[in-house]
């Protein structure tokens, strides 16, 4: 067991120090690939004027069980989750207040998730609705609302990590990765 514990202490490390990089890009590229998906399910419906039922992303049209699977859009939600919370550590500075932002929303999207996933399960939606139906949905259709969703939680990760690129000299003194860019600075043109 603690060969173990030593084990996952010793990849988290990685993950934020020399793996940090490749671990943020290939996350952001995940979740700006999930997020494209709803961009387009909306563009099939308020640009191609398909029927909410027939918008269904990119996967989602060769596999139409993605888009009604509640197990799937929890797994990715939790799989988000796990992402922001593991590559915390790495982020310093102005970059981690915006991470963590990214991570606090995705938190409560994850709750709505879960609350779907267990109307799923139990066949008991709430207010009496006929599909699962997460609270804000209570307000907000769900085609809306997760496109709304995964913009508040992309945009401040992209922000963080643009942060994070261009950290400044005294994030730069306390960071353990090797995400920032030599930042040059501009040189005056001829007077």
């Amino acid at each position: 067991m603690t060969s173990n514990v030593s084990a996952a202490r010793r990849g988290l490390a990685w993950l934020n120090t020399r793996g940090h990089k490749t671990a943020v890009t290939v996350f952001g590229i995940i979740v700006v690939a999930h997020w494209a998906e709803h961009i387009l399910q909306a563009i099939q419906i308020w640009v191609l004027g398909w029927s909410k039922p027939e918008a269904r992303g990119v996967l989602g049209i060769p596999f139409p069980w993605l888009v009604e699977s509640e197990w799937m859009h929890y797994g990715y939600a939790i799989v988000m989750l796990a992402g922001f919370f593991l590559l915390l550590p790495g982020f310093v500075g102005r970059s981690r207040n915006w991470w963590a932002l990214a991570l606090g929303i995705q938190f409560w999207h994850h709750i709505e998730h879960l609350a779907l996933l267990i109307q799923a399960l139990t066949d008991s939606n709430l207010a009496g609705k006929p599909v699962p139906t997460s609270f804000i949905q209570l307000l907000v259709p769900r085609v809306e609302l997760h496109l709304f969703y995964n913009a508040v939680v992309t945009v401040p990760m992209i922000v963080a990590m643009i942060l994070h690129r261009r950290a400044n000299s005294a994030e730069r003194a306390i960071m353990e990765c090797l995400c920032a860019v030599e930042v040059k600075p501009k040189q005056k043109v001829g007077v």
